[in-house]
């Protein structure tokens, strides 16, 4: 970035959403960043829900990264067969009350199989986070670089880009998926599901990206730039994209919690993560033929998953709301 007074004040009158110039650029510069990111912690420090949403998120990708640990303690793997937990003369209904739960299966065993419900939580959040995080991964590098490209550049860069956009945003995500999923082979379905849903949910972030990149594009710093003799490819990336990690991380933040049903909603359907492999939305799939004999085979998927999709929202929603009280908007 140059660093000219102009530039630096008009930086940072778009960081922060004022047009208070009275500061010295210096301070500006070099207290910024810190006193932003800290006081959007603290903000979020005090609200309940937030916290409450970030410590499930973060018992979950506990739970996640420890799975082969915490089934080692538990004694049994998600594969394993416990015939003894179930009951063949009742059309193999888990043996005790809630599905079986005791010291010997935590969350109680699947009816018929008699698979351990608690292994398959636990490598099921796995999945379900493996995927969610790799298709916002993803989607965030192809969404912010194409944003940005067809923000700055325009012409028939941003009229291609733009078009895709649109089509891609009209078409039945939901049906193309079903119909791709289902003609693929099962091998490696948890990349495709990446590739799959990314493919459709980059132009969301795209669009956002592509009309702050617009107005950016024409300030004042922006300009200094220029005038410097900085290259196109210097202004985005050192310019204007600094100027767009708040959006940028709201943005990703609110989109896992959608990659995490879409996951859960194609495996319910068939042609998500393929059996045996477990999966959340494969366990409720399963588990609907047996909710009025064993409702906490259906229960415990089904509260991981809300509790999981809700804390993620929660806390997006927190953090978008924090970060716009901060700018001003």
């Amino acid at each position: 970035m140059t660093s000219s007074p102009t530039d630096l004040t008009a930086a940072r009158a778009v960081g922060s959403g004022t047009g208070d110039t009275a500061e010295a650029p210096a301070a500006s510069a070099a207290g910024a960043l810190p006193a932003g990111a800290g006081g959007t912690w603290q903000a979020l420090r005090h609200d309940v829900g937030a916290m409450l949403g970030l410590g499930y998120i973060v018992l979950v990708t506990l739970v996640a990264i420890f799975a082969p640990v915490l089934t080692s303690i538990s004694g049994w793997t998600p594969y394993e067969f416990d015939q003894t937990a179930i009951d063949p003369d009742l059309g193999g209904m888990p043996i005790g009350p809630w599905g079986g739960m005791g010291a010997e299966h935590w969350f109680g065993v699947e009816p018929g199989s008699g698979r351990d419900i608690f292994a398959r939580i636990v490598y099921g959040a796995r999945v379900s986070m493996s995927i969610a995080l790799s298709a916002t991964l993803l989607t965030t590098v192809l969404g912010v670089s194409l944003g940005l490209l067809a923000g700055y550049f325009g012409g028939r860069v941003d009229v291609v880009i733009s078009r895709v956009m649109d089509f891609l945003m009209a078409f039945p995500a939901l049906i193309f998926m079903i119909a791709v999923l289902s003609a693929l082979p099962a091998s490696n379905r948890s990349a495709l599901l990446v590739v799959v849903i990314s493919a459709f949910g980059w132009p969301y972030l795209a669009r956002i990206v592509r009309g702050q990149t617009m107005s950016l594009a024409q300030r004042e710093f922006v300009e200094a730039a220029r005038a410097a003799g900085a290259s196109g490819t210097r202004i985005v990336f050192r310019e204007i994209l600094p100027n767009l990690r708040s959006t940028i991380i709201v943005m990703s933040t609110l989109a896992v919690p959608g990659y995490i049903g879409t996951e859960a909603g194609l495996s319910f359907l068939g042609v998500g993560v393929v059996p045996p492999a477990p999966s959340w939305g494969q366990m409720i799939a399963a588990s609907v033929k047996w909710y009025a004999v064993d409702p906490a085979y259906f229960v415990v998927p089904g509260v991981c998953l809300f509790l999981l999709v809700l804390s993620f929202t929660v806390l997006g929603d927190r953090l978008r709301a924090v970060v716009d009280a901060q700018e001003g908007r």
